[in-house]
Formats: C-alpha cells, sequence, structure tokens
C-alpha cells in the first residue's frame, strides 16, 4: 500500500514535508489573551505535522467569544505569537493561524472592555457558553451588524492577516466554518437579513468573500486558506435546501480569487451530518487550490483518499493532543495514545503540554 501521507507537497510557496495537517483546535490556555510558554511548548512539539493550523485567534476585540482565548489584534499579541512561530520553525514545522472572530457565540464575561457580541443579525444561538467568574451561561442576542460594523469586521480580518505575518505565521485560515461569523453569514439559522448580506446564496456567501478578498489585498492568496462546513450542526447552524449550490458557488468565488486551500470539514464521525461525497466532490472539481480532507481519519483511510484523489492533505484534531508525534505513530502503525477529555479546555499543563 502507497504511503502518500508522508510525501511532500507543495502549499503556495512553502514546501511540505508531509501531507498531515494538525487541525485547528480551541484549547483555551491563553492566559491574558496572549500566547505564552506553555503554547509555544505545546505547538513546537507537534512540529513533525507538514502543516500545524493554530486554534482559533481572534481578529478583533468584538471577535473573542472565549475564555483564555487568544487574539491578533495588538502589538503584545503579535510578539507573543512570535516567539511560538519562532519554536515552531526551529522544529522544522509550518505554521498558519486560524483567524475565528466568533460572532454570536460569545459571553460579556469572555470580552474585554468596549467591545460588542455582533451578528448578521439579532438572534441568539441556542447554546450555553463557559465563563470563568461564572460557569456555564446561556448566550445573549447579540447587536444585528450595520453597513459600518460588516465593514470594521472584514478590516479586521485584513489586519490581523497581517499582524498574522509580522507575528511570522506562513499564512493565514479563514474560519467559515462551526457557526462562527462568516459561517454565521452563510447560514439561514444565524442570517434573517433581507438587505444584500443575506436572503440568496449570492447575499449570503458575500460576507466570506468580501472577508477573502481583504486578505488577499493584504498578504496574498498564496497564504491563505479557508475553513468551511457544509451540513455542520454546531453552534446553532442547520442546513437548509440551497445549502449545496452555496457552497458550489462559495467555492467557486473562492477559487478565482486563488486561494493556497480549502479546507472541508466532515464531523460526521462525531455525531454531525455527514457531507454527502457528491458536494465534496463539486467542491474539489470548483476549487483550483489545495483541498484539505478532514473527519476521523486513520492511516490507511488517509492514504486511500489522497491515492484516489478526493483531497491533497489530511487533517488529524483530537488524536494530537494526546500524540504529539502523531506523524511518528501514523507511519509506524504504533498504538495512539487516548486523550484526557475532561482536560480539553483547563487552563495549565495538564492535558496539554505533559503528553
Amino acid at each position: 500500500m502507497t504511503q502518500t501521507l508522508f510525501t511532500p507537497i507543495s502549499l503556495g510557496k512553502l514546501q511540505l514535508k508531509n501531507r498531515v495537517v494538525m487541525a485547528p483546535m480551541t484549547r483555551c490556555r491563553a492566559i491574558g489573551n496572549v500566547a505564552n510558554e506553555l503554547i509555544e511548548k505545546y505547538y513546537k512539539q507537534r512540529a513533525s505535522a507538514g502543516l500545524i493550523i493554530s486554534e482559533g485567534i481572534a481578529p478583533s476585540a468584538n471577535g473573542m467569544g472565549y475564555a483564555r482565548q487568544p487574539g491578533l489584534f495588538t502589538d503584545a499579541q503579535v510578539q507573543s505569537w512570535k516567539r511560538v512561530n519562532d519554536g515552531v520553525h526551529a522544529a522544522g514545522g509550518k505554521i498558519f493561524v486560524q483567524l475565528m472572530h466568533t460572532g454570536r457565540m460569545s459571553h460579556p464575561a469572555n470580552m474585554l472592555p468596549g467591545s460588542k457580541i455582533l451578528a448578521p443579525s439579532a438572534v441568539a444561538a441556542p447554546e450555553e457558553l463557559w465563563t470563568d467568574n461564572g460557569g456555564q451561561q446561556p448566550l445573549p442576542v447579540p447587536v444585528e451588524m450595520n453597513e459600518d460594523d460588516i465593514k470594521q469586521a472584514i478590516a479586521e480580518f485584513a489586519d490581523a492577516a497581517k499582524r498574522a505575518i509580522d507575528a511570522g505565521f506562513d499564512g493565514v485560515e479563514l474560519h467559515g466554518a462551526n457557526g462562527y461569523l462568516i459561517d454565521q453569514f452563510l447560514n439561514t439559522a444565524s442570517n434573517k437579513r433581507t438587505d444584500k448580506w443575506g436572503g440568496s446564496v449570492e447575499n449570503r456567501i458575500r460576507f466570506a468573500v468580501e472577508v477573502a478578498k481583504a486578505a488577499v489585498a493584504a498578504i496574498g492568496a498564496d497564504r491563505i486558506g479557508v475553513r468551511i462546513s457544509p451540513y455542520g450542526a454546531f453552534n446553532g447552524t442547520v442546513a437548509d435546501a440551497e445549502m449545496d449550490a452555496l457552497y458550489e458557488r462559495l467555492a467557486s468565488e473562492l477559487s478565482s480569487l486563488g486561494l493556497v486551500y480549502i479546507h472541508v470539514v466532515d464531523h460526521s464521525s462525531m455525531g454531525a451530518p455527514e457531507v454527502s461525497s457528491t458536494l465534496k466532490a463539486k467542491i474539489r472539481a470548483t476549487f483550483k487550490g489545495k483541498y484539505i480532507l478532514s473527519g476521523g481519519y486513520d492511516t490507511a483511510r488517509a492514504n486511500a483518499d489522497l491515492d484516489a484523489k478526493y483531497g491533497d492533505l489530511v487533517a488529524f484534531g483530537r488524536p494530537f493532543i494526546s500524540n504529539p508525534d502523531l506523524v511518528q505513530k501514523l507511519q509506524s502503525g504504533a498504538a495512539l495514545t487516548a486523550p484526557d477529555f475532561a482536560t480539553f479546555y483547563t487552563p495549565g499543563e495538564k492535558g496539554y503540554a505533559d503528553y
């Protein structure tokens, strides 16, 4: 059997040593919203991946919804990530930042003074969110974004992309998945607008496309990827009758901008609805950049899907939490260490950098 997963591949101007991608995963270790030595150690330990995609990092104060979520909108935050990226590069790795604006998935207790919870429409997500000072809390109704808010949010993504390059990241993944702000515009559960930002497929993809255009203008298309989650069920998202058409059109628009990759989330292995092979094939055919597969992969299935040309790289999530040496284990067939679910989002080294 071929071992395509462990062969090099180019990604824009980067040469990756293998096709194993460490998926972006929320870990909530950024005390004071800056990266620290513990975060540096965590990513450096996993630098054998061909590409690391960081946890979701807020492009602005308004985009920071989770307790201990890192940001990339101040000079101090840029400097803190510079150390992390220097460590990853010294260990032979490559790393993209995932820019994640949480939109309505936010609570005032997790935000900085003066920031606002913004979303396409004034519809609260049907979820609860952890706050360090009050435990689980229901999510408030967000402020419906006006034209100025939308323009500002687009500009914040572009500014954070520039800061990412200043901080030494190799590129940027725009988080358009899992019910966060970009996805909130895509999804009819969170977008009830009747202006040019809502309703039709063309209008609902507009925010995602404008964010991508602004980021491309800021740092170049060969350093920008995007993550999407068709049929995802996270954070109050729902499927609608136009979903296939929407993602096909979005893939086409993003491809025309020259984005370096599209990262398609399929969480069916974790109980979410499956993304049909038909839609995946349409996105694959439409998008001309690299395609990152994801969703409960093991070595055999990864190699089979790469050999079948279903995608170019494969993202692994939870196995990377408890197996910093995941690439070596996948290659040798060694048994994987099981993760400690209780420590996924807790502060400190336990369940983070001590595996």
